[in-house]
């Protein structure tokens, strides 16, 4: 008969076991059927209970089940939950910092630590980490109208880029870092402008403007404990208002051609000064020169000097001799002219050096004739002066012959 006919109990139930009876709920020996979902399940929670050491009184009740198993434990699904929420609680505290980072380390708010590359692990919601990129460059820039020292107005472009030194104080000390460098760029460039005039500014003061904000601001930075590092602040741009553009263009062009011609007169100054530093030089050394031989000469002079007196002191007669004929001789050395003494009484005579070789040379010319128009005792006292030349030089007297010339 069917399954659930009346009267036939549940042992033709196809989900439940053919060996269990409708009264005692115990086993029987008979077919077995499919099993039963709910029998499993206590198997499985039976299980479960003694691999966590639970301990329970007896089933039994509708099901119509006896016998001596261990009862249910009420805390053994609110301990396997628990641990299961431990183990992804304990999962979820690990985390991987980059090489460019470091992770600053909150502990209910309190600063603990800077973690450093690599795999770490904090206790989830216990510990906030927060990664702070250390090597990336980041920029800003600022453009800004203001007033210089002469009262001025000028428009200035500037960009500062920087990095993260120090994580513990960019995290910490300062709620929003970028808003506090970018205060303290405007209120470093705003003090550096306004004790600069405005021709500075625009033109050969740019450098030094850019190296004077950018000190000072990196001592705001310091004061203010950001943790930035500035790695370089540059000028972009300096203008002043549109409407006096023009004028300015005028000015800068007008400075222009006043520096082309001062460099003109440098590169001219560079060609002629050498040159009139080198001929002062050579002039300085021919004075030296002229000098060095003027006082050779002076004191070969005074040194020929000394030993003419030495021998002057011997024998004074023929010192002053020898002194009148190296005197004349000095004197007449440059004349082509003979002067001769013919006799005491008579006038001295002057007589030209290049006539008298020629009539000198032959005896025939002083007998035969005179064509020179010389006086023949002129030419007899020569003749007898030439013949006695090679005697001894005490025969001279002062009627002879002096001869001076060349």
């Amino acid at each position: 008969m069917a399954w659930n006919e009346p009267g036939g109990g549940n042992q033709h139930d196809p989900w439940s076991g053919g060996g269990r009876g409708g009264n005692g709920g115990g086993k029987g020996g008979g077919n077995q059927g499919p099993p039963d979902l709910d029998e499993a399940l206590k198997k499985f929670q039976d299980k479960l209970n003694n691999m966590l050491g639970g301990r329970g009184g007896k089933r039994g009740g509708a099901g119509g089940k006896g016998g001596g198993g261990k009862p249910r434990n009420a805390f053994t699904l609110p301990g396997l939950l628990i641990v299961v929420v431990l183990a992804i609680w304990a999962a979820s505290g690990f985390y991987l910092v980059d090489q460019s980072e470091r992770g600053v380390v909150l502990r209910f708010g309190k600063f603990q630590e800077v973690v450093t590359p690599g795999l770490q692990w904090n206790p989830p919601l216990i510990d906030d980490v927060r990664m702070v990129n250390v090597t990336r460059v980041r920029s800003l820039t600022q453009t800004q109208s203001m007033l210089t020292q002469d009262e001025n107005i000028v428009s200035v472009e500037i960009s500062a880029q920087y990095q993260v030194a120090d994580p513990r104080s960019y995290v910490l000390n300062v709620r929003n870092p970028e808003l506090s460098l970018e205060n303290a760029l405007d209120s470093a460039l705003r003090h550096v402008v306004g004790g600069t005039d405005m021709i500075d500014i625009l033109t050969s003061g740019r450098e030094i403007l850019g190296s004077s904000v950018a000190s000072r601001l990196q001592s705001y930075l310091d004061s203010y404990g950001t943790g930035i590092l500035l790695q370089t602040l540059n000028v972009e741009s300096t203008a002043p208002p549109d409407p006096v553009q023009d004028a300015f263009d005028d000015v800068i062009r007008a400075r222009e051609d006043r520096q082309r011609t001062i460099n003109q007169a440098l590169a001219y100054a560079n060609a002629v000064i050498p040159a009139a530093q080198g001929q002062a030089q050579r002039l300085v050394e021919q004075g030296q020169g002229y000098r060095e031989s003027v006082v050779a000469e002076a004191e070969g002079q005074a040194s020929r000097f000394s030993a003419l007196l030495t021998q002057y002191q011997d024998d004074p007669a023929i010192m002053r001799e020898r002194l009148y004929l190296d005197t004349m001789s000095e004197v007449y050395g440059e004349t082509a002219k003979v002067m001769v003494d013919v006799s005491e009484n008579s006038p001295l005579m002057v007589l030209p050096l290049d006539r008298l070789g020629s009539a000198g040379s032959s005896g025939a010319s002083a007998q035969g004739g005179n064509d020179d128009g010389l006086d023949p005792r002129v030419l007899e006292r020569l003749g007898a002066s030439q013949s006695s030349s090679g005697n001894s030089s005490n025969s001279s007297n002062s009627n002879g012959i002096r001869r001076e010339g060349r």
